[in-house]
């Protein structure tokens, strides 16, 4: 027996986004007045220019992710949404990506809270747990 799909959260909306390279859609499911912001866990990692408080400041921020760390772009290996209540939402984002700090593939896996309301992403918060080297694949 299979569950009926649960219906997708704006936060699924702005990561599928996020992969395709989507920046309309993005901001689309975003608030004017996001409140958004990418940690690191026990990683020495400048992450101070990774938040926004606005619209315009996370087009700048993406704009900078897209140079500085995503200049391929990511896919999503596994994401998985669950709404807490109240428009919060908890999600595990799995992604592989050419991390480009490091200079190599990586895989990631992070963990979002986020808060939205009338479709609209206005809280976000990333926590980047885990960044793994893939294996060096044989020319």
């Amino acid at each position: 027996m299979t569950s009926p799909a649960s219906p997708r959260l704006p936060i699924d909306h702005v990561l599928a986004a996020f992969a395709q390279g989507d920046v309309p859609t993005l901001l689309a499911h975003t608030a004017d007045d996001v409140d958004f912001r990418i940690d690191h866990y026990r990683d020495l990692a400048d992450t101070s220019w990774q938040q926004a408080r606005s619209k315009s400041d996370l087009l700048a921020v993406l704009q900078r992710l897209a140079v500085e760390v995503f200049p391929k772009g990511t896919q999503i290996v596994h994401t998985h949404s669950t709404p807490l209540g109240n428009g919060w939402a908890l999600t595990q984002f799995h992604q592989r990506f050419f991390y480009a700090v490091q200079q190599r593939e990586v895989e990631s896996l992070t963990w979002i809270v986020s808060h939205s309301q009338d479709g609209q992403l206005d809280y976000f918060r990333e926590t980047v747990s885990t960044i793994t080297p893939l294996a060096a694949t044989p020319s």
